[in-house]
């Protein structure tokens, strides 16, 4: 156990105030990057900094395989190859849900909306399926990004762990941010969950919970030119006093 007094935080100021809220704010997915590579040196403080997300009673349930150079090649490869025939493809399918079974409103119309919104920036059109086709791919490839991340989870651990979890997937994309990177998280990858389990060699106790891109993002994607719409505080909070 180690201890540190409250006194040795470094105090805020609104210089501090006005980079934090910025890394969040400025953070959008991103399907579009650079070649150029991210240093070791520098996922690694992403990393060793996301490690102070919030977990029930400290359980700290995460696990990251980073992929880059051939070993990303070859997860990429072997699941683009499952995704692009029909049938493998049907062969896969996702291990958990992670979005409703049932939509409903605004849920899918917010979903419906960010779709159109994108394939409209890349001219895609309704019914042209082929071309939806290539684009979905892309995310099997990591978007062209250096980095791709797979993020896993014990078997064993619960609903509240996974809410452990999205904080500490949100602290890794903060972090990313504040460094001039961006990111793109992918629960694509949970379809093809068997291909990916090998390549990251888990066992059967461990369970994929999702992908992400990482990188710089390419300033010239008009992809990237996307911002998705935010509700205001206002419509989604209520104050008991």
């Amino acid at each position: 156990m180690s201890t540190r007094p409250l006194a040795e935080r470094a105090a805020i100021t609104p210089a501090t105030t006005a980079a934090v809220d910025e890394a969040i704010t400025s953070r959008r997915s991103i399907r579009a990057y650079l070649a150029q590579p991210v240093p070791r040196a520098v996922l690694q403080d992403i990393l060793q900094v996301a490690s102070r997300a919030p977990s029930g009673t400290n359980t700290q349930p995460w696990k990251v395989h980073v992929f880059t150079g051939a070993a990303k090649d070859a997860l990429c490869g072997e699941i683009l190859a499952a995704y692009n025939d029909p049938q493998q493809a049907a062969a896969h399918t996702e291990e958990y849900d992670y979005y409703p079974r049932q939509w409903v409103s605004p849920y899918i119309d917010r979903r419906r909306k960010v779709g159109w919104d994108l394939y409209g920036l890349l001219g895609i059109t309704k019914g042209d399926r082929d071309r939806m086709q290539v684009q979905q791919g892309r995310n099997f490839a990591f978007f062209g990004a250096p980095v791709g991340l797979i993020f896993s989870i014990d078997r064993v651990m619960c609903q509240g762990s996974w809410l452990d979890y999205g904080m500490f997937i949100q602290s890794v994309m903060v972090a990313a941010r504040a460094r001039g990177l961006d990111t793109c998280p992918q629960a694509a990858f949970t379809q093809y969950h068997r291909i990916v389990e090998r390549h990251c060699g888990l066992g059967e106790g461990e369970m994929v919970v999702c992908g992400m891109a990482l990188g710089f993002a390419d300033p010239d994607a008009v992809e990237n030119s996307l911002w998705t719409d935010r509700e205001p505080a206002a419509s989604f909070t209520c104050f008991h006093e």
